[in-house]
Parts: structure tokens; sequence; C-alpha cells
């Protein structure tokens, strides 16, 4: 079992080519799994991470700004996604007293209490990780912060 199996690809150009293409589908498997797992409590990845980020900051509020320097996706449109989680009434929005162009976000209780569901089911989808040694994860974390670090 392996990439190649995944892939059905038994050569590749280089073990660089292999491992890029072993995380991107790596990537991908883990955000389809992460997808359903949220979908059952009818929000998006994106959504999830604006909740994280809030959670975070609770009780004080972020800009919208903030999040999206935050966020992971940095593609995704923060303000759209924070007024789906507003219209499910998961966060508030104000405008920022210190800069009337700026809106403030916080996390209502009822989004608070969603993530402690989530929490609560949350080790499903890091289950596959399982299989490694805390210092393996360890390794795995810092080898990835290095490849981003070297331009990825």
């Amino acid at each position: 079992m392996g990439i190649e199996n995944d892939i059905k690809q038994s050569k590749f150009k280089s073990e660089y080519q292999k491992a890029g293409i072993n995380l991107m589908f790596t990537v991908r498997e883990m955000e389809h799994k992460h997808f359903q797992l949220l979908k059952r409590f009818g929000i998006t990845p994106p959504q999830f991470n604006i909740l994280r980020i809030l959670r975070g900051q609770y009780p004080k509020a972020t800009t919208v700004n903030d999040l999206i320097d935050r966020m992971i996706d940095k593609a995704s449109n923060a303000s759209r996604i924070v007024e789906k989680l507003r219209m499910k009434h998961l966060v508030e929005r104000s405008t920022c007293e210190s800069d009337r162009r700026a809106v403030d976000v916080c996390i209502t209780v009822k989004g608070l209490e969603l993530l402690k569901q989530i929490d609560v089911v949350e080790q499903e989808f890091y289950f596959g990780l399982k299989s490694l040694s805390n210092e393996e994860v360890k390794m795995l974390n810092d080898l990835l912060d290095k490849g981003r670090s070297g331009g990825l």
C-alpha cells in the first residue's frame, strides 16, 4: 500500500515529485474527510475555521481582516462566510469602534456550543494520524513547516 497503489502509478521522476504528489493526494483525502465530518453539523471547513479562530479570541471580537490573515484557506471570502454564520446565529457582527470602516465579529453562545459538539467527534478526523507515534507526528509537523519555509 502506498501512493503508487492509490493513484495507480509505479514510476515517478524523483522522490521529490513522489513526495509532492503524495502530499497533495493526502491533503485532498483529509479535506474530503473533514468536509464529511463537518457536513453532519451543517457547516463547511472555512466556516469551521472562522469559528475556531473566533473561539480563540472569545470573549473579544476580531475584525474580518484579522480573520482573513489567520484563515487556512486564504482564497476564501471571509465576509461572505461571516454573513452565512451570522444567518445561522453562530456569530454576531458589529461596527468596529476604533475603525468605523472595519467590522468586528464575535462568536455567539450557539457557536461555542456547536464547536463543543464538533470537538467530541473531531478526533475521528485525526484517526488516520493515530498510526504515528507522538514523536513521528512532531517530526511530521517539523518537516511540513520546513517544506513551507523552503518555498512551498
